[in-house]
């Protein structure tokens, strides 16, 4: 095992890195996301957290996790107007990835005014695999969504929510574990 050796400031240049390009850390220090849940609660399923400021072409938002043993499904949706709903009417939904195991299906949709978009099907590559790490890119693009799962590109969401700056939350739910968010 190698031993980076600490930097002027005390810190290794690997764990520099790592903390620079972190935007949701277990310290109360999200960044980026901000969950809705207490710091003991951080990042349980379902998951629901801010994204300050909301998207902007350039900005992505990133996911890891480890998906369950026996999994039926889970999905991540980027959501809008979280200080705006009122009971009864349901947020518009910039982009909803959803992996479904039974048929391994990678689907994405949204939702406009109450009513959801047809789902678009993935690619005939399914890329999560039952008690195994994973790490989702949704990098936010003038025209598009680039979703890259585990370093691949697998698929663009064109948008369909056009003011970016209303999308500003992040939901997860399923049968997955969190382990990172930025």
């Amino acid at each position: 095992m190698a031993v980076q050796a600490a930097g002027k400031d005390g810190i290794s240049p690997v764990l520099k890195k790592v903390e620079d390009d972190t935007l949701n850390d277990s310290l109360g220090n999200p960044g980026l996301i901000s969950p809705d849940q207490d710091l003991s609660r951080l990042l349980t399923v379902p998951f629901s957290g801010r994204i300050r400021g909301g998207l902007r072409p350039g900005k992505k938002i990133l996911v890891m996790g480890i998906v369950d043993l026996e999994p039926d499904s889970f999905d991540v949706s980027l959501t809008c107007g979280r200080d705006s709903e009122t009971e009864g009417t349901p947020h518009d939904v910039a982009l909803k990835l959803t992996a479904r195991f039974t048929d391994r299906q990678f689907l994405r949709s949204a939702r406009i005014s109450g009513k959801w978009t047809v789902e678009e099907a993935s690619t005939d590559y399914f890329p999560f695999i039952p008690d195994q790490p994973f790490r989702i890119e949704m990098h936010c693009e003038h025209l598009r969504f680039r979703i890259f799962v585990d370093g691949h590109q697998l698929f663009d969401f064109y948008h369909k929510v056009k003011s970016f700056s209303s999308i500003d939350t992040v939901q997860i739910k399923g049968d997955l574990q969190i382990t990172k968010l930025g």
